[in-house]
């Protein structure tokens, strides 16, 4: 072909006009499922997501000025199919990005909703308010690691039986979330970081600090600076787990009768990733105002209705920002997929003690609002007990219908000693 003044000076580069047209194709996804298939997708995949018809009821509620328990309902009801939207699109994103930066991705979101609820409770909040809107924090923190690893692990233990008299499950992978869109953490990590996020949640005496005084001030010192190590622990693990010794958390190929490796049919995303990505970014905004909407009603709710509001942190909140996951949880055990279940159960516990909680208490930091690491006696024994609890269960690598009622049974006792506090 004869050269002319549009022709390429190298070989193989297109013409100009080509990075227009990449950006076409990207935005078009093509070879991806469609906009509308995966909108579709997003849309249609859960049961869950007829509750969506409660987000605009959340919102209009809210600027009408609608009853306290009704703006409080809408709003609690609204975040459960956020919630699922929220991972279903990480989920998919993670497909598209690769095990590392997917695992980072995983490790970001995995835990959105209660990292939304709690920054909107630190922005409600007034300093001179310490033990109203950052009680809330505390608690729902609390109240989300108390679920996962009682009522979550508990259940799905009970409906376990419909698969098999014993369910089994590897030990070393008991305490593993990789599966769950969380980190995974092998045994002797999981209870060294279990252990140390017990002690920074634990105090000298049992009496909260008055605002403004001295012991309030070295509280605030301790907690911010143990927060920064937290951090740095769970950035470092997340470097040896995606990077340094990524091969120790590799899946085991299964292998055949013959001793043959047999390969893993790769799941095929259904939504492109464009798609994920803009339905990451929408539905988290839309998150942030239903929590914003929730923490505002929480005062009028509690009083109104005489609900306690440790009980609406440590038993309802949780329960709304993990419902999806949660029943899928549940529904893992009963397909015998008890590796999978404790994964998102313990996965979830780790992930919220160790970098949500920290990451809050430097939020309200940088906000002005003294969040701190102080829990009460009771608070610190809850999760204590409920750490050591599960470690002696999980330990033997098998689980039946009597453990979990035990630990369905130590949940409602302490949602019971909650609601009488």
């Amino acid at each position: 072909m004869t050269a002319s003044e549009r022709s390429p000076l190298l070989d193989g580069h297109a013409p100009n006009g080509h990075s227009g047209s990449r950006i076409s194709s990207f935005l078009k996804a093509e070879g991806e499922p469609t906009w509308v298939g995966s909108l579709r997708f997003l849309l249609f995949s859960s049961y869950f997501n007829l509750l969506l018809v409660f987000v605009p009821l959340s919102v209009v509620s809210h600027h009408l000025n609608w009853d306290a328990g009704l703006r409080f309902a809408f709003s609690f009801l609204a975040i459960v199919p956020l919630a699922k939207l929220l991972g279903e699109s990480t989920e998919q994103l993670s497909m598209k990005l690769g095990e590392t930066l997917g695992g980072l991705l995983n490790a970001s979101f995995g835990n959105a909703v209660e990292i939304i609820v709690g920054v909107a409770a630190l922005i409600q909040g007034q300093p001179a308010r310490f033990g109203r809107e950052l009680r809330i924090v505390q608690t729902s923190m609390l109240g989300s690691i108390l679920s996962n690893l009682l009522l979550v692990l508990g259940m799905s233990f009970i409906s376990g039986q419909a698969y098999d008299l014993e369910g089994e499950f590897r030990e070393t992978a008991a305490q593993t979330a990789k599966e769950a869109n969380h980190p995974p953490f092998n045994k002797r990590e999981d209870d060294a970081l279990k252990v140390l996020s017990s002690l920074t949640n634990s105090t000298i005496d049992g009496k909260p600090p008055a605002p403004g005084d001295q012991s309030e001030a070295g509280l605030l010192v301790i907690s911010r600076f143990t927060s920064i190590l937290l951090l740095l622990v769970y950035v470092a693990y997340l470097y040896f787990q995606l990077g340094s010794h990524a091969k120790l958390f590799a899946k085991k190929k299964k292998e055949g009768p013959d001793g043959e490796e047999i390969e893993e049919e790769e799941e095929e995303p259904s939504m492109s990733m464009i798609a994920a990505t803009v339905s990451l970014l929408t539905v988290t905004v839309i998150t942030s105002f239903c929590a914003d909407y929730l923490v505002a009603s929480i005062e009028e709710t509690a009083e109104k209705y005489h609900i306690p509001k440790p009980f609406i942190g440590v038993i309802l909140l949780p329960l709304v920002s993990n419902a999806a996951e949660h029943v899928t949880a549940v529904w893992m055990a009963a397909k015998g997929k008890m590796d999978l279940t404790i994964g998102i159960a313990v996965g979830s516990s780790i992930q919220i003690a160790v970098f949500v909680i920290p990451l809050l208490v430097l939020v309200g930091w940088g906000i002005h609002q003294p969040l701190t690491l102080y829990f009460s006696d009771f608070e610190t024994i809850s999760l204590f007990v409920s750490v050591l609890l599960v470690n002696l269960l999980v330990q033997d690598g098998k689980s039946n219908y009597m453990e979990g009622v035990i630990l369905v049974t130590l949940y409602l006792v302490i949602g019971a000693a909650f609601w009488v506090s």
